[in-house]
C-alpha cells in the first residue's frame, strides 16, 4: 500500500511510475502503454546510433542544439520555474530532465504528469491527492503528485491543456507553496520547482483569450 516516502524512494530508484492498492485497471493500461511506448523510442533510437551516453538524454551537436544545451547549463542551477515550448515530438521532456539533473535537487525525484492525458476532475486529484471519503471510490488518503515531488520537481507536461479552473489552484499552491488535498481541510506544505512544457504557443492563447 502506497506511501509518500514508498513512492519517493521508487522514483529516485528509477521506477518509471507508481500505482496504489487497490489498483485501477484504467490507470495500470495506461501506464502500460506510457512505459512500452518510452521503451520502443529508446530502442529505436539505439538502432540508429542515436542512444544518449552516460548522464546524457539528449544528443546532438548543431548550433541549434549547443544553443539549448547553453540555456540548461544556465537556467538548471538555479529555482527558476522554466517553460519549454516547441512542437511535439521535439525533446520537450528530455530537456525537463537535463534542467533537473543540472540542478541542486537533481537527487530528488522529477515527477512528471501529463496535462493533455487526463480529464480535469483526474487531473486535480492526481496533482494535489485526496483524502479518504472524498469522492465516490476513494477508500483510502492518495498524495498527489506535489507532495510526491517535495524536495524535488514537477514537470507538467502539456500545460497548455490544463483547465482554467485547475491552472487556479496550482498557481495557489505556487504562490504559497501548500496544497490542499480534495475533500481535505488540512494544507500541506511543499518544496517544489516547477518545469512545464507545452506544444502550444500561449502568447496567442493569452492574446485570443
Amino acid at each position: 500500500h502506497g506511501t509518500v516516502g514508498s513512492a519517493v524512494e521508487a522514483m529516485k530508484r528509477g521506477a518509471f511510475d507508481y500505482l496504489t492498492k487497490p489498483m485501477d485497471n484504467d490507470e495500470l493500461a495506461a501506464v502500460l502503454n506510457k512505459a512500452l511506448e518510452y521503451s520502443r523510442m529508446l530502442s529505436g533510437a539505439k538502432k540508429r546510433g542515436l542512444s544518449p551516453g552516460p548522464g546524457e538524454t539528449m544528443v546532438g551537436d548543431s548550433p541549434g542544439m549547443r544553443e539549448v544545451k547553453a540555456f540548461i547549463a544556465q537556467a538548471g542551477p538555479s529555482e527558476a520555474t522554466v517553460l519549454i515550448q516547441g512542437e511535439s515530438g521535439t525533446g520537450k521532456e528530455l530537456a525537463a530532465q537535463e534542467l533537473h539533473e543540472a540542478s541542486s535537487r537533481c537527487g530528488q525525484p522529477l515527477i512528471k504528469v501529463n496535462c493533455a492525458a487526463l480529464p480535469e476532475n483526474l487531473l486535480e486529484s492526481e496533482l494535489f491527492g485526496y483524502d479518504k471519503g472524498a469522492f465516490t471510490g476513494a477508500h483510502k488518503n492518495k498524495p498527489g503528485r506535489f507532495q510526491l515531488a517535495h524536495g524535488g520537481a514537477l514537470f507538467l507536461d502539456e500545460i497548455g491543456e490544463m483547465s482554467p479552473t485547475v491552472q487556479a489552484k496550482v498557481l495557489r499552491a505556487l504562490q504559497e507553496k501548500e496544497v490542499e488535498p480534495l475533500g481535505s481541510v488540512r494544507r500541506v506544505p511543499v518544496d517544489v520547482r516547477i518545469l512545464a512544457a507545452t506544444n502550444r504557443v500561449l502568447e496567442e492563447e493569452v492574446a485570443s483569450g
